[in-house]
């Protein structure tokens, strides 16, 4: 299978459709600091994720699986992508927000951590401000970057 991951525009119609289709927030996604990517398996697109870059901290946010390739590991190839580019960046710790899909992220390495232990500057963000519930679980996941964060680097890897 030939995996690629490539940087998207905040307003690509298929990734647009794709969050409205999941009832995901979209009203910020041509802020600064957001990248998204699509997820392709030998030419066909089975996802898009992005991340929020805050500081050395990211969100990890509008992770979604299209319906064709759902429960094929799509959703794990695609949060390692971001994970991995994350750390390209100098991120040294991604959270994120969700509702439904605690069990997922925890499965990928991400721990439970209360709000009240987050960065402010995560916090700040439209997602954990608004955009979310406040009965959304956040989660944490420290990496290991490669070198100090730098968001203006964003190169396919």
């Amino acid at each position: 299978m030939q995996q690629t991951i490539q940087q998207i525009e905040p307003g690509d119609a298929e990734f647009v459709a794709a969050l409205a289709a999941e009832h995901l927030p979209a009203d910020d996604l041509a802020e600064d600091g957001r990248l998204f990517f699509r997820l392709q398996d030998n030419g066909m697109t089975v996802g898009f994720g992005g991340l929020e870059v805050v500081g050395d901290h990211a969100l990890l946010r509008s992770i979604v699986v299209l319906p064709p390739a759902r429960g094929q590991g799509a959703g794990k190839r695609i949060t390692e992508q971001l994970l991995r580019k994350a750390e390209n960046l100098g991120i040294s710790e991604v959270y994120l927000l969700t509702t439904s899909a605690a069990p997922f992220f925890e499965a990928a390495g991400f721990e439970r951590v209360g709000r009240d232990t987050a960065p402010s500057k995560i916090l700040a963000t439209r997602q954990a401000s608004s955009l979310c519930p406040s009965s959304a679980a956040l989660l944490m996941r420290r990496l290991h970057p490669l070198r100090p964060c730098s968001i203006s680097e964003t190169t396919d890897d």
